[in-house]
């Protein structure tokens, strides 16, 4: 296994983008990038051992740069929602920008997918890795405390790519939930719709979510709703059905799933399946939830990988994290790490072909 470079060219602000290609004794291949330490694609053998990218993503630096929709995107300081863009640390408050309605989404505008990232490649036996690192700065997004950041991808030979996420804090508390927001379509990123191909998510409560897609502090019960994946069903099934909690989410799942394992423990979370050409995902976690988001409101008019233009259900997203909106839910596991504190989490997708 070895690691082969790819320079793309430059976004229009000037800086340079690199793609990593990581290719595993199988011919999965994996690429990521040094802009916003980027997952950029998975291609992977079907039943007949044909070949296809099964990953959505961009590969123009400029679309890359502003990346509609977050795809493949590394997420922090912290993920996913916070009401208002506020939150208290230590007896202080402070205020994020307001990018999603009145919350903050995904610790925007200032998003990690727009940094370049300083990139190290390398193989062991069995492995191809790509090391990210980034340090953020006192006051970065509006959080307190530094933080150096590491993000690690590694293929292996068992067919597993493996996202480690290594953070050290600086001198004061911050918070730190990070996750990938890949998008999958198993029959291939530029195949239409996600609605035939099969999902099963080992959680039996959803958290509940406001008209903005806010987490509102509920759980819910997933038994008889659209929610419950516990036994594995195609994902269109129920995404139709007249359902507020969909309405909310615009249409679709955007929703965080309450896993049914303990915190820190490494555990099967979730998979899914192509029925046609035989392709699966499984994913692996830690983490106490996972989002499944089914881009609900895909951008058909930006232009894609090779071309491409993807539509609404176009692909899923399987994000792990704490639960959206923790740090103001004092009962959920909070996303909190503590001056000079070193935390790591890890989630791994692992890839495969059943018939």
């Amino acid at each position: 296994m070895s690691v082969t470079k790819e320079l793309r060219g430059k976004t229009k602000n000037g800086i340079e983008v690199t793609f990593f290609h990581m290719t595993n004794k199988n011919g999965l291949c994996a690429t990521v990038s040094d802009l916003g330490a980027t997952w950029i694609g998975l291609i992977a053998p079907d039943k007949d051992g044909v070949m296809k990218d099964v990953l959505l993503g961009y590969d123009d630096p400029e679309t890359l740069y502003e990346n509609p929709g977050s795809m493949g995107a590394i997420v922090g300081r912290n993920a996913n929602r916070i009401a208002e863009g506020r939150f208290t640390l230590d007896g202080k408050t402070y205020q994020l920008a307001k990018n999603n309605a009145d919350n903050n989404l995904h610790s925007g505008p200032d998003v990690l997918s727009k940094r370049h990232f300083e990139a190290r490649e390398g193989s062991i036996e069995g492995a191809d890795f790509v090391i990210f690192r980034l340090e953020s700065p006192e006051g970065d997004q509006g959080y307190p405390g530094s933080l150096s950041i590491e993000i690690v991808y590694t293929l292996t030979d068992f067919n597993d790519l493996i996202i480690e996420y290594k953070l050290h804090a600086g001198d004061k508390d911050t918070l730190a939930n990070f996750t990938c927001h890949p998008y999958f379509n198993l029959a291939g990123h530029d195949s239409g719709d996600i609605l035939g191909q099969e999902l099963w998510i080992d959680a039996a409560s959803v958290c509940e979510i406001n008209e903005d897609a806010l987490t509102t502090g509920k759980i819910l019960p997933v038994s008889n709703t659209p929610f419950d994946f516990r036994s594995p069903k195609l994902i269109g099934r129920d995404i139709e059905v007249q359902n507020k909690q969909l309405k909310n989410a615009g249409g679709g799942y955007d929703h965080n799933f309450c896993l049914d394992h303990r915190f820190g423990r490494m555990k099967l979370a979730c998979t899914a399946r192509d029925p046609e050409s035989g392709r699966y995902i499984e994913v692996y976690t830690g983490m106490p939830g996972i989002q499944l988001y089914t881009a609900n409101s895909m951008n058909e008019s930006v232009t894609a990988k090779g071309g491409a233009h993807y539509k609404k259900w176009g692909g899923f997203a399987l994000e792990t994290q704490f639960y959206p909106n923790a740090i103001n839910v004092p009962e959920w596991e909070q996303p909190v790490i503590f001056a000079d504190e070193v935390k790591y989490f890890l989630t791994t997708y692992k890839f495969g072909v059943k018939d």
